[in-house]
């Protein structure tokens, strides 16, 4: 059968031995691809960073809002688990939030497969590990991406490492991906969920499909959802115009003299066709589910966690204006609320050039060019923005599914290389609408001057490129033609990008000698579990305990509890981002109640008195009721101690002479002043909330302390002598013995006691206890102590552990049953062996 007759239906012949070498040449050429998609990638972004004079090359740092604040110090409790030096473990972390479930957190931030390699950098170098995790990140979803289109069709192995690199070197990972890390996760998600549908549409792989799957969802599940969500449609795509093809194969092995009984065939050839494709959509939704099933484990804590936590900011999506949209397709742009669509002008071009090929087949052009708008589109639109972000607007860039935006982009700038390089009229039509696209965003604020010079200028070089010969010397000159452009392009904006990022967002202050030292003195000091060492004030960052180390209140996660939240807002302590960074609560009366014996303040390590040592972490309180809150956050104190220690301030708010003088004003911003001493505050609701704060001891009579205006504002004044005499009660009858665990504790309790013993940790969800059920006083962990009772022990287990690793258990059951059933219908397919004679 000739070229001319044999359908597209048909197999095709051999291969010849021309066609044999090139497919060897293009096979050994793939490590090659690979290789230079991450090495341009790299190049890129740290050429970018060096342009900036951004660490580690350069004065500027990188320490901006949740990088610094979750992060950065994630990653630092995480190298601590490895080498063992962490307090707790991988159910329960009691460093942070006066102990809190840490799995949730784990499989949001550092379950990434890169995240460990954090134990291979020294623990003072901590951002220098971080920031190498970025790039390599990064890099790898530039190889991902290469071999996805190495995989998808044939093309010029360069332009593969091209196209792949502009994938990762989208905007969106060069303005959010960079400072969020566990984004990138998705990054690297996209490409290999897209390979997992490949395997499903061939019937291969049905091991390594489901482990795929799992991995990307334990790895980020956030982006691995958006990611599953985008490859879905790609293989939607795929399957339709591959039922294209067949279709018209049908129909032309109809035509003909005997076109009406050809018409039974192709009929029957089209319902095969459609149930191939429902027959994919099925495996594949199979293959995603046992993956899912596999993350469970780590997966439902962290849902469940996100219940349990402190509710967040609540927005109403409001689309970007469409000539945003445009501007951010654009190199050299930068906005917080806007989706960072850059994905380089190759890239743009090759789409756009794409509606002009006449030789590609219609339906195959239309499909995928509708994909790249039906994807664009769905971003802008309210029910479709909720779906891509699991129906909840994200608190903060509601523009988290971009990096989906530019993988589709790119497998539609390949798509056409499977027919050739685009000729002259088509590249005309393509780069006329890559400058409709550029003049349409003119009226944007975004737009930059450089947006423009670049975008011409890559428009340029990648038309010059694609219409130079491919062979010798000009198709090197295409290589650094189209390399330049993408590399240029992606270096600018990641300059860019830096430089904004630190005059719009918060920033903090990197690690150095300062953070070294302080670090140094708490671990020093640190006496854990006989008593907590608080890292205080001033902050560093959200999570302190996890960064400079010791216990404390501080705390900044997605999974922060409500209950943690509501203590310590009535106990008067402060925080930010709505309630879910939690602040050091530097306050003899709650570090008493917490076992805080010592506190970094003022540069230095400050130890309780050896007249007042700190509580155990476990007392017992007489039997009588839990404490009931209400708005003074000093007699909620006192109700939780079970003593009176404040008084109220005399005539004109003069506090006794020899009391400490404690404010609490928690929506006032500006100085509190008392004599010669001056402190700041920074509160208002909803976003903030100002912790109460000493202003040091009453010297004078009659002085009162100047408030800043703003909403109420309490002045309340602590008697040491009560206090230390309603600790040596408690200390009484607190346990004589206490073993901490990675899962709980076990405290001995003095004889004949009775009442509430009560742990210095929030109740929250998942703790149980032995011989009595673990209740709440005061939002802290308790239970009941009867007559004879010696030992108190509890345990905790996350909520949703039990029942993802029933999830998991249930996967490997349907992961083993679907192999064993695809090995037998394999086998019945081949047939009896033949006996040898």
């Amino acid at each position: 059968m000739s070229n001319a007759t044999r359908t597209r239906g048909s197999a095709p012949p051999a291969l010849a031995p021309a066609a044999a070498a090139r497919a060897a040449r293009l096979t050994a050429e793939g490590p090659c691809s690979l290789l230079l998609a991450a090495l341009l990638t790299v190049l890129a972004v740290c050429g970018g960073d060096a342009a900036a004079r951004v660490f580690p090359f350069g004065p500027r740092h990188r320490a901006v809002n949740d990088l610094a604040n979750q992060f950065v110090p994630f990653h630092a409790h995480l190298w601590d688990l490895l080498r063992g030096r962490a307090d707790g473990g991988l159910l329960l972390d009691w460093q942070a939030g006066w102990g809190t479930s840490f799995l949730p957190d784990y499989g949001t931030y550092v379950s990434s497969p890169f995240a460990p390699l954090v134990a291979l950098f020294p623990r003072g170098d901590i951002e220098y590990a971080v920031y190498g995790i970025t790039v390599l990140k990064t890099a790898v979803a530039a190889a991902a991406m290469t071999y996805l289109l190495r995989r998808l069709g044939p093309g010029t192995w360069w332009w593969a490492s091209a196209l792949g690199a502009s994938y990762a070197l989208c905007g969106w990972s060069l303005a959010e991906g960079t400072y969020n890390p566990m984004w990138l996760d998705g990054l690297i998600a996209f490409p290999l969920l897209c390979l997992v549908g490949e395997w499903v549409r061939d019937g291969r792989r049905p091991l390594l499909g489901p482990l795929v799957v799992a991995v990307c969802w334990v790895a980020n599940f956030y982006t691995a959802y958006m990611a599953t969500i985008g490859a879905a449609l790609v293989l939607l795509v795929r399957l339709l115009t591959a039922r294209a093809g067949t279709a018209d194969a049908a129909g032309d092995a109809a035509a003909g003299p005997a076109s009406g009984a050809g018409a039974g065939p192709a009929r029957d050839s089209a319902t095969g066709a459609r149930r191939t494709v429902v027959r994919t959509l099925l495996r594949a939704g199979l293959t995603t589910g046992i993956g899912v099933a596999l993350a469970a484990p780590v997966l439902l804590p962290v849902l469940l966690g996100s219940r349990h936590a402190h509710p967040g900011l609540v927005r109403e999506f409001d689309p970007a204006p469409a000539t945003d949209v445009l501007a951010r397709l654009l190199p050299v742009t930068y906005s917080f609320s806007t989706p960072a669509a850059f994905v380089s002008t190759a890239v743009l071009l090759l789409v756009a050039a794409l509606l002009f090929r006449r030789e590609i087949p219609g339906r195959e052009r239309w499909l995928w060019a509708g994909l790249c708008a039906a994807v664009l589109a769905s971003m802008q639109w309210g029910p479709t923005h909720l779906l891509w972000h699991a129906f909840a607007t994200p608190n903060g860039s509601p523009y988290r599914q971009t990096f989906v935006l530019s993988g589709v982009l790119v497998l539609t700038a390949w798509t056409g290389f499977a027919h050739g390089r685009p000729d002259r009229r088509a590249l005309l039509g393509g780069a006329a609408v890559v400058a409709a696209l550029a003049l349409g965003s003119l009226p944007s604020s975004f737009l930059t001057p450089w947006a423009l010079l670049l975008t011409a200028a890559g428009l340029a070089a990648v038309a010059a490129a694609l219409l130079l010969p491919r062979r010798g010397r000009y198709g090197v000159l295409a290589a650094l033609l189209v390399v330049g452009t993408v590399v240029g392009q992606a270096a600018a904006t990641t300059a860019y990008a830096d430089r904004e990022r630190l005059v719009r967002l918060d920033d903090y202050p990197p690690w150095g000698t300062g953070q070294q030292r302080r670090a140094d003195a708490l671990a020093e000091a640190d006496g854990w579990p006989a008593y907590r060492t608080d890292p205080g004030l001033p902050r560093v960052a959200g999570n302190d305990p996890l960064l400079l180390g010791g216990q404390g209140a501080a705390y900044y996660s997605s999974h922060t509890p409500a209950v943690l939240t509501g203590t310590l807002t009535a106990l008067g302590g402060g925080w930010t981002s709505r309630g879910r960074n939690l602040l050091s609560l530097d306050n003899p009366v709650t570090d008493a109640l917490f076992g805080v014996g010592a506190r970094w303040r003022d540069g230095t390590v400050v130890r309780a008195e050896p007249s007042a040592p700190p509580l155990p972490l476990v007392t017992v309180r007489p039997p009588g009721p839990a404490p009931a809150y209400g708005r003074s956050p000093f007699r909620n104190q006192e109700l939780l101690l079970g003593a009176r220690v404040y008084e109220a301030p005399g005539a004109g708010g003069a506090c006794r002479v020899g009391t400490e003088v404690f404010l609490w004003a928690p929506d006032a911003t500006g100085p509190a002043r008392l004599g010669g001493y001056e402190t700041r505050l920074l509160g208002g609701r909803p976003k903030r909330l100002a912790a109460l704060t000493s202003l040091g001891v009453q010297q004078r009579e009659g002085t009162a302390p100047r408030v800043p205006p703003g909403g109420r504002a309490e002045i309340a004044c602590l008697d040491h002598d009560r206090l230390r005499a309603a600790v040596a009660g408690l200390r009484a009858r607190a346990a004589t013995r206490i073993d901490v665990r990675d899962d709980g504790l076990t405290a001995t309790l003095p004889p004949g006691v009775t009442g509430t013993a009560v742990v210095a940790a929030p109740r929250i969800a998942g703790w149980r206890c032995e011989g009595g059920k673990a209740g709440a006083y005061g939002g802290l962990l308790a239970v009941d102590v009867r007559s004879g009772t010696t030992t108190v022990s509890c345990r905790f287990r996350p909520p949703g552990l039990r029942a993802g690793q029933a999830a998991g258990a249930a996967g490997v059951l349907l992961l083993t049953a679907s192999l064993w059933l695809g090995a037998r219908g394999r086998r019945k397919a081949e047939g009896p062996v033949p006996l040898s004679r």
